[in-house]
């Protein structure tokens, strides 16, 4: 969703070793976006085999997600449904922005530009659905879970975390506490590091958490304010939200109107919801309060399939065998966790 509100979160640093043990869920399809924005060639083109299949993605799940492995942290992939009427205008906004990407891409291309072609590459990714069905094949060869989401990624994310079947959410953004998901792991990477899109250059980054309830506490809101918050500023389903309007004076004026639905749509009517969008704020709300979930789903472990692995990677997709199976032997080397495979944490 991308909400303008993650610097209202009240978030502190960890380390690796804190989640050692832990059971972390993650918006699959946001780490495969991720990967395909950031994993890429000098001129900014996708990693791909010798027959064109993209490997960008596959890269970047098998290296990052076996050093996470080897601290003893079990992973929990969920993967996207049927997503929200609303949502489909922000699809179709994205969609434009990558045509623009591709035809500006294409004209430093011809230049021979390799400054801008990065530049552009990085916005031009898409999934295909041989590339999600390759990463879902990887992912249960490395023992992970796999659940699908009846809708958005994100919400079933949060559901799996209140119900405690793990113990917190991957993401880079504030979209899961939306959902109401009470904890968020950011920047969990090993190197310390994380690479620009586009560019050749690293951002540091620290692992740190974020909660809920201590983000609640600190702001002296309630979950729905949190909710409202967000869409004056702008969510998928109200993009841009009310012109104006940061997540400073959104904060300010949730205290001032005070919650309740009266309240709220007192709140959207003085300040013009409808200049902005043809649908009531009532329908936004209730996308975010109440996206359909499914407790249809079992957290369960197995042992590393190398044999699996070295299928997906090296035999259809050209992974040095080599560099490969030394990961492997490396996974298989860390300390085992004193919880069963198939236990919930």
């Amino acid at each position: 969703m991308g909400t303008k509100i993650t610097e209202l979160m009240q978030s502190k640093e960890i380390s690796i070793d804190d989640l050692k043990g832990k059971t972390v869920v993650v918006d699959a399809f946001n780490q495969l976006y991720m990967f395909l924005s950031s994993i890429r060639q000098p001129d900014g083109s996708l990693l791909k085999d010798s027959k064109g299949n993209v490997t960008s993605h596959l890269n970047g799940l098998f290296y990052r997600f076996t050093k996470l492995m080897q601290h003893d942290i079990r992973f929990v992939f969920v993967f996207d449904g049927k997503p929200p009427e609303l949502k489909l205008k922000e699809r179709q906004r994205r969609a434009e922005l990558k045509h623009e990407a591709e035809l500006k891409f294409e004209e430093a291309k011809e230049k021979g530009d390799e400054e801008e072609m990065k530049k552009y590459a990085a916005r031009t990714s898409k999934l295909s659905k041989d590339m999600i069905n390759d990463a879902k094949e990887l992912i249960d060869a490395l023992g992970l879970c796999i659940v699908q989401a009846p809708s958005e990624g994100e919400a079933q994310a949060a559901f799996i975390v209140r119900n405690k079947h793990a113990y917190a959410s991957l993401s880079q953004d504030a979209d899961s506490l939306l959902f109401g998901c009470p904890l968020i792991v950011k920047n969990l990477t090993i190197s310390g590091r994380r690479k620009q899109a586009g560019k050749l250059s690293y951002d540091t980054v620290i692992p740190e958490i974020i909660s809920l309830h201590d983000t609640l506490k600190e702001l002296d809101i309630a979950q729905d304010q949190l909710i409202v918050i967000a869409m004056l500023t702008g969510t998928d389903y109200n993009i841009g939200g009310i012109k104006g309007i940061g997540h400073k004076t959104a904060l300010k004026l949730v205290k001032e109107y005070g919650s309740g639905e009266e309240n709220f749509d007192k709140l959207f009517k003085d300040h013009k919801w409808s200049e902005y969008f043809d649908y009531d704020w009532i329908e936004v709300f209730d996308i975010i309060k109440n996206t359909e979930t499914t407790d249809d789903y079992k957290i369960i472990f197995k042992e590393v399939n190398d044999e699996k692995v070295i299928d997906v990677l090296c035999n259809k997709h050209e992974f040095s065998e080599e560099r490969v199976r030394k990961v492997l032997e490396t996974l298989h080397s860390k300390p085992k966790s004193q919880k069963g495979l198939g236990e919930w944490s």
